[in-house]
């Protein structure tokens, strides 16, 4: 089953008066149950490519396809809510929200969708179990090491059993050791619940754990190789 398709994508950006071509014709898709890295250097279009699969921006032109739905022809709304119900986001900066604890700030996509409150219980108990959060619920991102930090961001963005999670440099902030620990837990979780994984990043070890390696250059395919 394809997750995600792109089809001759383009994305412009406007910058001190300048035209950016972040993206220039690319196509790529993605199938259910992948454990896929897109890598490159800085200003590759990488992270463009994300938050596009991820309906967090829109094209300039060509086409993605996200889980049946054509993303170029949803209004924002239609795709805030395609992004809510369907896809999960890690980012390097965590982005959890500080007044609330690590039980809070897993389940508030569940509210967000309306599930009762006794799912929302459950759900959230099991996650934290998974990522190795248990005892930690009513602590406060402060309060908290980065990696575990990323654990809970990684818990929110399982919680809602998305078919996609995409991932934006998930070990920048981290360590090697603590990178590791992580990779490993994504990769335990893509294997037991076929979630697929798009990582964007620049991280070697990253790339080795990937099954399938996409490199971008100025905003086009530049290899694609599976392992």
């Amino acid at each position: 089953m394809t997750v995600v398709k792109a089809e001759n994508v383009v994305k412009d950006y406007g910058l001190n008066g300048q035209t950016v071509h972040a993206l220039r014709g690319v196509n790529l898709e993605f199938s259910g149950g992948e454990f896929s890295a897109i890598a490159g250097p800085s200003g590759s279009g990488k992270s463009t490519f994300l938050h596009l699969a991820g309906c967090l921006d829109v094209l300039t032109g060509g086409t993605i396809n996200v889980g049946g739905a054509d993303t170029a022809q949803m209004s924002r709304q239609q795709l805030a809510i395609l992004r809510r119900h369907s896809i999960g986001f890690i980012f390097q900066a965590y982005n959890l929200i500080p007044v609330l604890s690590v039980e809070e700030n897993i389940s508030f996509p569940l509210s967000l969708l309306g599930v009762d409150k006794k799912e929302i219980k459950e759900r959230t108990a099991q996650v934290l179990k998974d990522v190795g959060l248990e005892g930690m619920e009513k602590r406060r991102p402060k309060e908290m090491s980065g990696g575990q930090q990323q654990r809970v961001a990684i818990a929110r963005a399982l919680v809602k059993k998305p078919a996609l999670i995409l991932a934006d440099e998930p070990t920048a902030n981290l360590d090697s050791k603590i990178g590791r620990e992580i990779l490993e837990l994504m990769l335990a979780l893509n294997k037991a619940e076929g979630t697929t994984f798009i990582f964007s990043t620049h991280d070697q070890m990253v790339m080795d754990y990937a099954r399938r390696i996409v490199r971008l250059r100025d905003g086009q395919v530049e290899s694609d190789e599976v392992k």
